[in-house]
């Protein structure tokens, strides 16, 4: 039976083998996007495994090894908002333990970067960044120590006694391989949030597969009316249900283990691009890309059989009869239980925007489930809304051309809704992830600041750390002042006494204390009250990503005399806003206090900003794969119907229909579903990105902007234009013999 149906398969000529190169084509496309997904999950998890021994000097950690102890302390620096990773490391002793990526502990005067750091450091003048590192390159660490290709890591060898004196320093005699169980600020390896990628790449995964298997659905359908007519002529001369459902599954499996097969090609091919996608802000490493056994043998197994379980469903209807063919009636129309499953989904989410699940498993579980079942709930949902839809318009037109569509759409809104199903998913995955990635953007992407703020370097002890030094000596602040592109300077005191604090504030912190002269040179933190000759000022205002030129600070009753005895908290300067100049400031200020770390308002949205990109680029990603299979399956599904159909239209013309109102009903038999129900899936996508948003991030939706109807309306327009392309075949397919031959 199976080498009957093989053969069987081949066996229609020319329109057979385009029928199985398309399913086969299809099964490509899902099987390629289904491993780069998986791999791209297990490239995060292994991408978090290297960054552990970042944790050695977590201060949960329990030393145990009986060696020569290291002197540890992790520290973080920027450049141009690229967040640098450094170690200083002292060994006491030829037993040390040496940090991966290195063959010894760097000895006193050396250090040891990352490929892509020592490639910066090549290419930016010493005095923006290499100034600030002591001793000379030595060597670069190997790919064992870096969480990805652009990650810029150092380690840096001193002498006990110089990592003995720096705060946080500790000595350690193993490096981390886990994460410790309790972290106090001290775990900078906790890598990308895996849980979190996870939630987000299942969701990609179901977004872009839904659509490919609804192609392989569509293709397998091609010439289904003749597929059937011979399936059922099979029934009639003896074949059991079972044998038929065996040729028409093998028809498609053949064709999905040849579509499994290229996928796997297409995965190993697109490797080196899906690896230069920063999903988490950075490049993943090529060979990290990987796919488990079991992984493997879940696709392998698995499309095939879901293939042929599509075949199966695709042409269930002659196993019922084998006059079923023969003998057509309007099928029985869609009920309004169609709606449970959508509004169940859309009930589950609202249910958990005032209820967030407390763990990251649970947060997964509530949202990957309701938005998978909402996508479900869509395509079960699209035939009743179709019928209803058309129902409605047949109310309201006299048209010859559309009562006919209409009315075929009221007796069948399944085949009207096929055609467009894709295309619908496509539609709700796109406006989800672009209003759920806009919003988080518009919230957390004020952290570039105004055009004021981000000239300004602040070199220092953060609100709650004790001060940075006693007094800054005029050789630095001359130094600062020298930089091109400089512009104002102030140091910012410590104020032990909270002088001039608000009682009402509850905060802890007393305000930093600015002379006035110094404030006139720093516009954007603010200005003095008239006359006063120093002023108060929270120390967040010096942090803050906003502009706060217009702020009147109180005075401080304090003379200039008494102000330049207290201790310095924080070293506050402005620039032309130049790359050159905001990096050779932070030198300055690292080479004079090491201990402290240089921020600008691009180091503080760098991490985030990364994200964003890495996300911003999961949506490009989304919308480009998912439009074009969509249009794919539309373009199929509309000449299946064509091809299927070819007799009544025939008929049709014989008796005096004009080709016009043919290529009219056939246009509108595909545009009123694709129009109704696109609209409800763009609603819906509002909806369920705004429940998301409220629920887990406590963000009210923000309009995703103009691009986005553009993108919508042109994608509208596109599958207006890609079934306008199809009618010119009704003319070729209607002729007096399809009508003396079907």
């Amino acid at each position: 039976m199976i080498e009957f149906a093989l053969r069987l398969a081949v066996s229609g000529g020319r329109e057979a083998i385009a029928r199985l190169i398309v399913i086969a084509a299809a099964v490509a496309i899902g099987v390629g996007m289904l491993l780069s997904t998986l791999a791209s999950i297990n490239a995060v998890d292994k991408a978090n495994d290297r960054v552990l021994w970042y944790n050695t000097g977590a201060a949960a950690r329990t030393e145990t090894a009986a060696v020569d102890p290291l002197w540890w302390r992790t520290h973080a620096d920027y450049h141009d908002g690229v967040r640098l990773f450094e170690v200083d490391v002292a060994a006491t002793g030829p037993t040390a333990p040496v940090p991966p990526g290195l063959a010894a502990v760097p000895a006193p005067g050396e250090y040891y970067a990352s490929p892509a750091l020592a490639k910066l450091l090549r290419e930016t003048p010493a005095v923006e960044l290499a100034d600030r590192f002591p001793g000379r390159l030595a060597g670069t660490l190997g790919d064992e120590a870096l969480q990805s290709p652009d990650s810029l890591v150092a380690v840096i060898g001193r002498t006990p006694e110089e990592v003995r004196a720096q705060p946080e320093a500790r000595t350690v005699t193993t490096i981390a391989t886990t994460l410790p169980a309790a972290c106090d600020n001290d775990c900078p390896g906790g890598g990308v949030r895996g849980d979190a990628m996870t939630l987000i790449l299942s969701v990609v995964a179901g977004a872009l597969i839904f659509p490919v298997l609804i192609f392989i659905g569509t293709a397998t359908r091609l010439s289904a009316a003749t597929r059937e007519q011979r399936f059922a002529a099979m029934r009639l001369v003896g074949a059991t249900p079972r044998q038929v459902s065996v040729i028409s599954a093998v028809e498609s499996t053949v064709a999905a283990v040849a579509g499994t097969a290229v996928g796997f090609a297409l995965f190993l091919l697109l490797r080196p691009v899906v690896a230069t996608v920063p999903f988490t802000g950075e490049r993943f490493f090529t060979g990290d890309l990987t796919l488990t056994a079991v992984q493997v043998l879940g696709t392998v197994l698995g499309v095939p059989v879901a293939a042929a379980v599509a075949a199966r469903f695709a042409l269930r209807r002659v196993t019922i009869s084998p006059l079923g063919v023969s003998r057509r009636v309007t099928p029985r129309p869609p009920r309004a239980w169609r709606l449970v499953p959508l509004l169940g989904g859309l009930a589950e989410l609202a249910w958990f925007v005032d209820r967030r699940p407390d763990t990251t498993d649970g947060q997964t579980a509530a949202y990957l489930t309701g938005f998978l079942v909402v996508m479900l709930g869509l395509v079960v949902a699209g035939p009743w809304l179709t019928m209803a839809a058309a129902r409605a318009v047949a109310l309201r037109t006299s048209r010859p051309a559309t009562l006919i569509a209409v009315r075929r759409l009221a007796d069948d809104p399944k085949a009207g809704f096929r055609s467009v199903s894709g295309l619908v998913l496509a539609l709700f995955v796109t406006t989800a992830t672009v209003c759920i990635i806009g919003t988080i953007n518009e919230n957390r992407g004020s952290l570039a600041g105004d055009p004021l703020t981000r000239t300004a370097v602040e070199h220092g002890a953060m609100l709650d750390e004790p001060p940075m030094t006693d007094a800054v000596p005029d050789r630095v602040l001359a130094d600062v002042r020298a930089v091109p592109g400089a512009k104002g300077l102030a140091v910012v005191h410590a104020n032990p006494d909270k002088i001039a604090k608000d009682p009402a504030d509850p905060r802890p912190f007393a305000p930093g204390l600015v002379l006035c002269s110094d404030l006139a040179r720093i516009p954007v933190v603010g200005h003095c009250p008239a006359g006063a000759s120093a002023a108060a000022i929270p120390l967040y205002a010096f942090l803050d990503l906003r502009s706060q030129a217009d702020t009147e600070w109180p005075a401080a009753p304090i003379t200039p005399e008494a102000l330049g005895r207290l201790p310095v908290q924080m070293i506050y300067a402005t620039t032309d806003g130049s790359t050159a100049a905001m990096e050779q400031t932070r030198t300055v200020l690292t080479r004079a206090y090491p201990h402290y770390m240089s921020r600008t308002v691009g180091d503080w949205g760098s991490e985030q900003q990364r994200q964003m990109a890495g996300w911003r680029q999961l949506a490009n990603v989304v919308l480009l794969a998912t439009l074009p299979i969509a249009g794919c399956s539309l373009a199929v599904s509309v000449v299946a119907g064509l091809s299927d159909r070819r007799r009544p239209f025939a008929m049709l013309r014989l008796t005096g229909a004009p080709l016009r109102l043919l290529q009219r009903v056939i246009g509108l038999e595909s545009a009123l579903p694709l129009l109704v129900v696109a609209a409800i899936a763009t609603g819906t996508g509002f909806g369920a990105a705004a429940m998301f948003l409220k629920s887990q991030m406590r963000y009210d939706l923000v309009s995703p902007g103009t691009t986005y109807f553009v993108l919508v309306v042109l994608g509208l327009v596109a599958s207006l234009g890609i079934i306008a392309s199809t009618l010119p075949l009704l003319r070729r397919i209607t002729g007096p013999e399809a009508a003396r031959n079907g």
